[in-house]
């Protein structure tokens, strides 16, 4: 680091759980934040801020004036314009030493694959479970850990989907194909502080990942009422039989076996 980043992050390396060694390694990871609205919004700008080296941000969608009640990358000026360039020129004037990489398009198939793949966590702060469930396929093929977050109405939801530990996948909790009724801000309305607790939640769940610092969400769903401001933490099981991760799950528990074997 050179003396400009010692004094910026100096308030994160006076913390000993983090220390220079940690915040080299946040300048040094990349992540992708899937999603550049109500939860993305908080998280990049959170990530930035900490000094996260690269972050690689896909979204769609351009910017609307409904958005701007809770989407704080963006500003009245943004609208029209697609939300991954209002959501990198916010992120840049931030911290402009954060390499941000705007993704326009709703990331699916072998580019999904490729960027999960280059990237050290990933953030799904997307609004539909068939985009959700194709990043935890992605997620549970290349060993990423999954910071999942959800808001909607005064409810939220954080987890940690991490395959490097014995915790679940995303399909171990929400199977796909089940009956669930998908819900939407635009339909449901939201709470604007909500999607801001939820995304720094995210933001700090992804940072100690990255430092290897503290217990992270893996193994536990984090609900948020936010009516009450009454959190609960559930513990979450691997499903055994789970379709997306059983065989990724029992293929490393065969290698660990063989490496611990006299």
């Amino acid at each position: 680091m050179n003396d400009d980043q010692l004094l910026r992050y100096s308030r994160h390396i006076l913390l000993p759980e983090i220390g220079v060694e940690g915040q080299e390694a946040l300048l040094a990871a990349r992540v992708l934040v899937l999603g550049a609205g109500g939860l993305g919004s908080p998280a990049a700008m959170y990530l930035a801020a900490a000094g996260a080296g690269t972050l690689a941000l896909a979204d769609d969608d351009e910017v609307d004036l409904t958005n701007l009640q809770r989407q704080i990358l963006h500003t009245a000026e943004s609208v029209g314009e697609p939300k991954v360039e209002s959501g990198r020129r916010t992120l840049h004037r931030l911290n402009p030493g954060t390499r941000i990489e705007p993704l326009h398009c709703r990331l699916e198939g072998d580019a999904l694959d490729e960027q999960v793949a280059l990237a050290d966590v990933v953030l799904d702060c997307c609004d539909n479970f068939a985009t959700r469930h194709a990043v935890n396929r992605a997620c549970v093929r290349h060993r990423k850990p999954l910071v999942s977050g959800a808001a909607i109405r005064f409810d939220g939801q954080i987890s940690v989907f991490d395959l490097r530990g014995d915790g679940p996948c995303y399909h171990c909790l929400f199977p796909e194909g089940e009956d669930v009724e998908e819900v939407r801000c635009a339909v449901m309305g939201v709470f604007a502080p909500l999607t801001g607790i939820v995304g720094a939640t995210q933001a700090a769940e992804a940072l100690k990942l990255i430092i290897g610092c503290g217990t992270s969400l893996a193994g536990r769903l984090l609900l948020l009422d936010g009516l009450r401001m009454q959190w609960r933490s559930i513990n979450v099981l691997r499903d055994p039989d789970c379709t997306v991760c059983a065989s990724v799950q029992r293929a490393d528990g065969d290698a660990r076996s063989l490496a611990s074997s006299p």
